[in-house]
């Protein structure tokens, strides 16, 4: 089974994590960011991947340690579930249209993260989430998923939807790129024979 429990507790945050790759995208998501919450639930959804998050944190401060540090916690999550990352697909791609808003995204779990965000939002907030915290979760969840993942939203105008276009693509394409591929075998998808990064 390719899952991974995480607990991270530091001054700011308290956070548990548990994912299991190979579910059916049943999520159980507590952060005390209803938004973010909203979120993680259309990741889980659509990359069938089981999620449950829990977490407090210093919100009578702001947002900005809570969506930051589940991300990271969640990528470590996803980076311990797929260990030596034998058998995968490693890569996908997609592109995902929600009404007027189009997002793609390609990912590589190729165990050197990197990010590339090229999405603008018209307001700092979607309902009382700050707009500049996507990138913030995006960046700690590729770095220490150990993701190379690319998000570009193509156009849109409406910000809930902008932001709703990201988590979805992210998942589809996390999705492609962690299913296991028959034909790979037990073998590690690279020429080097190591995905450690």
């Amino acid at each position: 089974m390719r899952t991974a429990r995480i607990s991270r507790k530091t001054k700011e945050t308290d956070i548990a994590v548990a994912v299991a790759l190979d579910g059916s995208g049943k999520a159980g998501i507590a952060t005390g960011i209803g938004f973010l919450d909203h979120m993680l639930e259309q990741l889980a959804r659509h990359s069938l991947i089981d999620i449950d998050v829990t977490a407090k944190g210093d919100l009578h401060i702001d947002q900005h340690h809570t969506a930051e540090d589940v991300g990271i916690a969640l990528g470590q999550a996803l980076r311990e579930a797929l260990g030596d990352r034998a058998g995968i697909a490693r890569y996908g791609d997609v592109h995902l249209a929600m009404d007027e808003a189009l997002t793609r995204c390609a990912v590589d779990v190729s165990g050197r993260p990197y990010l590339v965000w090229k999405v603008a939002f018209s307001r700092d907030k979607v309902g009382d989430f700050d707009t500049e915290l996507f990138r913030e979760f995006f960046q700690a969840f590729a770095q220490n998923g150990g993701l190379t993942l690319h998000i570009e939203n193509l156009y849109g105008e409406n910000n809930h939807h902008i932001a709703e276009t990201c988590f979805k693509a992210v998942a589809r394409a996390l999705r492609a790129a962690v299913a296991i591929d028959p034909r790979e075998g037990t073998r590690v998808p690279s020429t080097k024979g190591s995905l450690a990064g």
